[in-house]
Formats: C-alpha cells, sequence, structure tokens
C-alpha cells in the first residue's frame, strides 16, 4: 500500500513539475521574443505528454519523453541564450546609459539626464556631464511613486551634496523605439535594465507634474552608519558602469527598480532580512519605517500623509530650486542646509 502511495506521489510530483515547466514555456512563447509557432507547437505536444503521465493511460514510450525532453531544452535554451545588448534603436529618454570615472574624492558622472517637458510624452532630452564632491555626500532620500495600485510602487534613490546638488537614481526599463512597456513582458527577457543618473526636475518632475494619477512619496533616510551613504553611492555608480560596459536583461521579479534598490543598499546601510515589502513595494516605507531607517517620529500614517510632494512640486516656480521646494518642511529633514542629514 505504501509503495503503490509513493509511485502515485511520484507521478503527481512529476506531473506537476512538467505543468509547470510547460506552463512557464507557454508563456514564454507568447509573452517572450521567441517564435511564437515553435514554442506554442512545443508546448501543445508536452502538454500531451503530461496529460498522459497524470491520466497514467498507458506508459509514455521513451522516444516521446525524450522528444518531450528536447524540445522543452530547446525552448529554455533559446530563451536563456538570447543575449542583451548596448546597441540597438533606443527611444531617446534611454539612448544613453550614465557612467561615472573618479579622480581622488570627485566624481564625474557621464550622461546624467535632464529632459525639459512640455508634456509626458513631449519633452526634449539632454544628457550632461556633471561633477560631484563625495566629501559634500550629505544625504540619500527615498522617493516611492504609487501609481494607483497600492502594493506596488517605482522606487527611486536620490543623493544630495552639500553644494545643494542631488543625483537620482531611477532603475528601469531601457525601451527601443516603438516599444512600450508590459509588466507581463518583463518576466520575459523582452528588456534591457538602465540605471537613469538624472536631475530632480526630470525624473522626479515627470511624476509628479505630467504623468496622471502617480503619488510621489519622499523619505529621508537615516542608515544606522552615516559613513554606509556614501558606500550605497558608490555602488550605485558600479552598477552603472557595469550596465555601461555590459548590458543586462531587466526582469520585474529579481531585477527590477526595488530589487536592485535593495541589493546596493543591503551591502552597505539595509540590515533587515528578506520581507514580502520588498518585492510588495508599495509597503516598502512601512517596512523602513520599522527598521528606524525613515523618521519615526510621527506614527507612520501621519508621516505618508506629509510625506506626498506632488503639491509642493506643481508649486515649485519656474526657475526656482525644485529640489529643495520639495523638501522644505518634510518630517526628517533639517532644512538648515540643502542634504544634511
Amino acid at each position: 500500500m505504501l509503495k503503490r502511495l509513493g509511485q502515485w506521489a511520484l507521478v503527481v510530483g512529476l506531473g506537476a513539475a512538467a505543468l509547470a515547466m510547460l506552463l512557464w514555456a507557454g508563456l514564454a512563447a507568447w509573452f517572450g521574443p521567441l517564435p511564437r509557432a515553435f514554442g506554442l507547437t512545443v508546448v501543445a505536444l508536452g502538454l500531451v505528454a503530461d496529460i498522459g503521465l497524470w491520466a497514467r493511460l498507458r506508459p509514455l514510450p521513451r522516444a516521446a519523453l525524450a522528444s518531450l525532453g528536447v524540445g522543452l531544452l530547446l525552448v529554455l535554451a533559446w530563451s536563456f541564450g538570447l543575449r542583451p545588448s548596448n546597441d540597438r534603436q533606443w527611444q531617446p529618454d534611454v539612448a544613453r546609459t550614465a557612467y561615472a570615472t573618479l579622480a581622488g574624492r570627485r566624481v564625474t558622472v557621464h550622461n546624467v539626464r535632464h529632459c525639459e517637458y512640455r508634456s509626458e510624452a513631449d519633452f526634449t532630452t539632454r544628457y550632461e556631464d556633471r561633477v560631484y564632491d563625495l566629501d559634500a555626500l550629505r544625504s540619500a532620500d527615498l522617493f516611492l511613486v504609487d501609481w494607483g495600485l497600492g502594493t506596488i510602487a517605482h522606487t527611486m534613490v536620490s543623493f544630495g551634496f552639500a553644494t545643494g546638488q542631488y543625483l537620482c537614481f531611477s532603475i528601469e526599463t531601457r525601451k527601443e523605439v516603438g516599444e512600450a512597456y508590459s509588466a507581463t513582458k518583463g518576466f520575459f527577457r523582452n528588456y534591457e535594465l538602465i540605471y537613469i543618473a538624472a536631475d530632480e526636475q526630470d525624473v522626479v518632475r515627470l511624476r509628479t507634474s505630467f504623468r496622471q494619477n502617480e503619488s510621489v512619496y519622499l523619505y529621508r533616510l537615516r542608515p544606522r552608519n552615516p559613513a554606509a551613504v556614501e558606500g550605497v553611492f558608490l555602488e550605485y555608480l558600479r552598477r552603472l558602469n557595469q550596465l555601461h560596459e555590459q548590458a543586462e536583461w531587466y526582469n520585474a521579479l529579481t531585477d527590477n527598480c526595488m530589487t536592485s534598490a535593495y541589493k546596493n543598499m543591503r551591502r552597505h546601510a539595509v540590515h533587515t532580512q528578506w520581507d514580502w515589502r520588498i518585492l510588495a513595494n508599495g509597503h516598502a516605507a512601512e517596512l523602513a519605517y520599522e527598521e528606524g531607517a525613515i523618521c519615526t517620529d510621527l506614527p507612520f500614517s501621519e508621516l505618508k500623509k506629509a510625506s506626498l510632494v506632488n503639491a509642493r512640486a506643481l508649486n515649485v516656480n519656474e526657475g526656482g530650486d525644485f529640489s529643495a521646494a520639495i523638501r522644505e518642511g518634510l518630517p526628517g529633514i533639517d532644512n538648515t542646509a540643502i542634504g544634511a542629514q
């Protein structure tokens, strides 16, 4: 009896594993950069074999199993054999990758983006080389952009300097001309990964003033070791240079705006264990609050309400100091000096 139960457990386990693989292969064939006819044919053949395994109608011939295995391996090999590239016809706002050069304590970040927006879709893209003094680095701020989903948000990290400069990093998909973002396609190697290094009047103002129904929250980070701010900043620069030299795939689960930011900070400042709110990053501020990594002088609900900066951004006059204006009076930020801890 136990032997028979063990055999059925094995059959069910193998069937479930095969079904899961076929489901993944089907999604990859439909949403990924694969030839759909080839991928779907293999999936269909595999599904027939999987049904036979589940039903145990008869032993599956070795040749059929071998064909199924080879077919699935071809799908996997085709998918994982795809190579990311920095040489494509990119949309203007992701046409250049930023990179950094260091000379002592002075850092030059090349291709810092500073778009001039007239609307979300109508803008002039500019790229500049900007110099930053590591000795003037004072702060790191967390931006969470809620699209109205609540559970999922876009994450950006901005570094402030005593000179009044801010350099904001937005980790995004690098889209080609004519390409649009799809959350589903983000799982299947359709997009390269890009670290956009930008002026806050670009990546923040775009989301507060031109895109519809996006709520932007700003929190000053409080690392346990203040020296960690420099370590995290240099980690971002290291990733800039890596991606400038060698393209990598974006993945909506493992290499997205939040998981990548978490990896950068984890090595230097973040001491928490893995938490579901790193994936469901609409709740990331709650996690940071519990860890004492952001201001805890107020109840979290009040802190979140006070940290919404959309109205502040809309009220910045032409030519005004955008970064200073959106931070004025925010909880946890010392307003006596721009970028002060």
